[in-house]
């Protein structure tokens, strides 16, 4: 059952969605910004066994501080057997995953939906 999402940041908003936690990132994505959404991040990749999906389709500006947030998530959830998704259908976002490799260690998916109707990783 998806309840309505919570803002914890102006940049960040967290909801459950069918035995997922997904956070909605907003706006721009930069060192100011993942100062203030890590410690919240890092409570959510914290949670043994987590299936988390960010979110990244509301964004309008994305940097090496966002590539950074999303690596650390990714190796955090994995070091506690979790699952993490990323969704994102932005253009120019995409072309930074691709570049930087993250998008093999992270394929991005294009709707939360798609993910929690997906079939569950091993």
């Amino acid at each position: 059952m998806r309840q309505n999402p919570a803002p914890l940041t102006r940049q960040l908003r967290v909801h459950d969605d069918r035995g997922h936690t997904v956070l909605e990132f907003h706006g721009e994505i930069d060192i100011a910004v993942a100062t203030e959404i890590a410690p919240l991040l890092d409570r959510v990749t914290g949670v043994p066994g987590a299936r988390v999906v960010l979110d990244l389709g509301g964004i309008e500006f994305f940097d090496c501080s966002g590539l950074r947030l999303l690596a650390r998530a990714r190796q955090r959830v994995l070091d506690r057997g979790g699952e993490l998704h990323l969704v994102c259908t932005h253009a120019l976002t995409l072309r930074v995953l691709r570049v930087t490799g993250l998008a093999r260690l992270l394929p991005p998916r294009p709707t939360v939906d798609d993910v929690v109707n997906g079939p569950r990783l091993p």
